[in-house]
Parts: C-alpha cells; sequence; structure tokens
C-alpha cells in the first residue's frame, strides 16, 4: 500500500509538472510564433515581415494576430505592401502534435493593400510573388531530388516539416492603395471584394505554409489587378477583344505581360496607357 501511495504520488507531481510546463510555454508561445513569423516571413517573401502581437490559446484551440506588416521589395517607394489589422484562426488543439495542423477557420480583418506600378507590367505585388514563387519551386525541386518516387527514406533522415489543412479562410474588409504608372498615372483608392478560400490541404499531405502563403497572396494580388483595371478610366466596360485577352491573362497568373499584349491593351484602350 505504501509503495502505491508512493506512486501515485509521483505521478501526480509529474501530473502538476506537466500542467506548469504546458502553462508556462502557452504564456510564450506568442512570443515563440511571432519571433518565427518574423524570421520565416522575409525568407519567403524577400520583404520585411513584423507584427505587433500574437496570442495563441492551447486550450481554446485558437490564435490572433494583430498589425502585421509585410515590407515592399526594393525599388519601391511604400515601406510596406500588406498591411493586415486583424488575425483570428481557430483550431483543432489536438493536430498541433500532429504532422497535419487541422485549422477550421481563418478570418483575416482589415486588410490594407499598397499598390505601386503598373498593374499590366512591373509592379510591387507581382514582384513578391515572383519571390515567393522561386521559394516553393525551389523548394518543391530540393524535396524531388532527395525523395525521389518510391525511394525509402533512409535511416535517421529529417523528420518531414508540418503541413496544413485550412477548412475556410475569409479575408475581408479590404482597401487598396495604388499608385499607378504605365496606366493612367494617378493614385486611387478603392475598395475590393471579399476573398473566401475553402478546403485547402485537406487530402491527406495537406498544404505546406510557403504554399499557403503562395495561394493567400495570389489572390491579393490578382483581386487587386482585376479591381484596379475595372476602375481605373472605366477600363472593365472599353476593351476590345485583344485587349480582354491579355487582361485575362494577367488575372490568371497574376505576372507580368509581353509587350506585344500590353500593345493590344493600349490599342484597346484607345490610348489612355501611358508608355
Amino acid at each position: 500500500m505504501k509503495k502505491i501511495k508512493i506512486i501515485l504520488g509521483i505521478l501526480v507531481v509529474l501530473l502538476v509538472l506537466f500542467v506548469v510546463a504546458v502553462l508556462i510555454v502557452g504564456a510564450h508561445l506568442g512570443d515563440i510564433v511571432k519571433a518565427g513569423m518574423e524570421v520565416a516571413g522575409p525568407k519567403v517573401t524577400q520583404t520585411t515581415l513584423t507584427v505587433d502581437a500574437v496570442n495563441i490559446s492551447l486550450l481554446g484551440g485558437s490564435a490572433g494576430v494583430k498589425n502585421l506588416v509585410l515590407g515592399n521589395p526594393d525599388g519601391y517607394k511604400a515601406p510596406q505592401s500588406l498591411v493586415l489589422s486583424n488575425a483570428a484562426v481557430s483550431l483543432v488543439p489536438g493536430s498541433v502534435l500532429s504532422d497535419k495542423i487541422v485549422i477550421r477557420s481563418v478570418e483575416l480583418r482589415g486588410l490594407e493593400v499598397t499598390f505601386e506600378g503598373n498593374p499590366l507590367g512591373d509592379n510591387n505585388l507581382t514582384k513578391i510573388m515572383a519571390n515567393v514563387n522561386s521559394v516553393t519551386s525551389s523548394r518543391a525541386s530540393s524535396a524531388n531530388a532527395s525523395s525521389p518516387t518510391g525511394a525509402a527514406q533512409p535511416a535517421g533522415s529529417a523528420k518531414p516539416a508540418k503541413t496544413l489543412e485550412v477548412d475556410d479562410l475569409v479575408i475581408s474588409d479590404v482597401v487598396v492603395h495604388a499608385t499607378l504608372t504605365g496606366l493612367v498615372n494617378k493614385d486611387i483608392t478603392l475598395p475590393i471584394p471579399d476573398i473566401h478560400l475553402s478546403a485547402l490541404g485537406t487530402g491527406p499531405a495537406g498544404i505546406t505554409p510557403a504554399d499557403l502563403t503562395q495561394k493567400v497572396l495570389g489572390e491579393i494580388t490578382t483581386d487587386t489587378i482585376k479591381s484596379l483595371l475595372t476602375s481605373a478610366s472605366g477600363l472593365g466596360k472599353d476593351l476590345t477583344g485583344g485587349a480582354k485577352d491579355a487582361i485575362n491573362g494577367v488575372m490568371q497568373n497574376a505576372g507580368g505581360i509581353s509587350s506585344n499584349s500590353l500593345d493590344q491593351v493600349k490599342k484597346g484602350l484607345g490610348g489612355l496607357f501611358g508608355k
């Protein structure tokens, strides 16, 4: 009986220590994640990234981010490209211990986009997208090279990084501040419709954080360019077929446009474009 009491006492002590450890880690987990975001983010976007605060509740399965600021690539004047006021995340608590973290919902509220450049040519958003694409492509190539299809993983190899599942993602209250060049040269401020994505990474493999970043930034970039093209000097209703084809190409890949296509757009808009 005495031995049982001793064993129970040890178990109670271990349980208390475990709870204390969870509380201590939980209290500082937001700071840890914040630091991780500010280190990992610039590696993917190749711009600065700062966050005011990250709050995480392990037991409640929730997290929040305050005032995330993404910088601008070199060569652009504004100090930032994106400013996000608030982000709220709801996840399955137990999934943080598994290979795939299951996120039920993500709400990004109060997003300010600073656009600089030509919507049909060089601009800060498509430059950031090119940076992200180069990183994700490089990582995919490295993974394929180190782990050919069907090849067995060597003993002691590094454990695969965690992936994500995002069931529902909404970006709301989006405002674009644009300084347009190449198009009618002027500054524009306009709202863009809410962005809604769902069922991201629902398969067994999930989606990597870098790929999720690529997807979200791609949607923001594409919707920003769509809104600018529609708003600036009534572009959306006066395009010829050739101009529409060129713009559709930009909208589909959120990237650059060839000089021939740009000439088609200029012609279709009756000379509204600058050089």
